[in-house]
């Protein structure tokens, strides 16, 4: 699984004109899963993510988590993500996970950063999505669960 984490002032997903998720402060998690994804990669990306310090203390450093700063969770699936970009100019989506296996593994992992008593908010899995975000600082971090050891 990938995910691009972006710390976020605030963030919104909209559908058809209609506003289907929106946090203020926290993190916006775009977020890719892979033909070999297993639940083991989404509880890795969780850990991570919840307790990545990323958000500044008292003295401006960062040494928060969201967790720790009471920041919300807003996560949007992307499969382009999984993007093969080596051969030619047009992108292949081929590793990409395909619904029947990408949308209950999305589902695990939203629920799972839920479970962590954070306000996870979502867009819809294979919608055109609209998506807009204030990114605080700009911070924004990228991570690959196939890259963990």
């Amino acid at each position: 699984m990938k995910a691009v984490i972006q710390r976020v002032s605030q963030a919104e997903v909209k559908v058809g004109g209609a506003t289907v998720g929106k946090i203020s402060s926290g993190l916006l998690l775009l977020i890719g899963i892979d033909e070999e994804d297993e639940k083991t990669d989404a509880d890795w990306l969780v850990q991570k993510i919840v307790n990545l310090r990323i958000f500044g203390d008292g003295e401006g450093k960062l040494n928060l988590s969201v967790k720790d700063s009471s920041g919300e969770i807003l996560c949007i699936s992307q499969f382009t993500l999984i993007a093969d970009y080596k051969k030619g100019n047009r992108p292949s989506f081929i590793k990409a996970a395909k619904p029947e296996k990408a949308i209950p593994l999305f589902e695990y992992f939203k629920g799972e950063i839920a479970r962590s008593g954070l306000k996870t908010e979502s867009g819809i899995f294979g919608a055109d999505m609209k998506v807009s975000l204030l990114n605080d600082g700009p911070v924004t971090i990228v991570m690959d669960s196939k890259t963990k050891n």
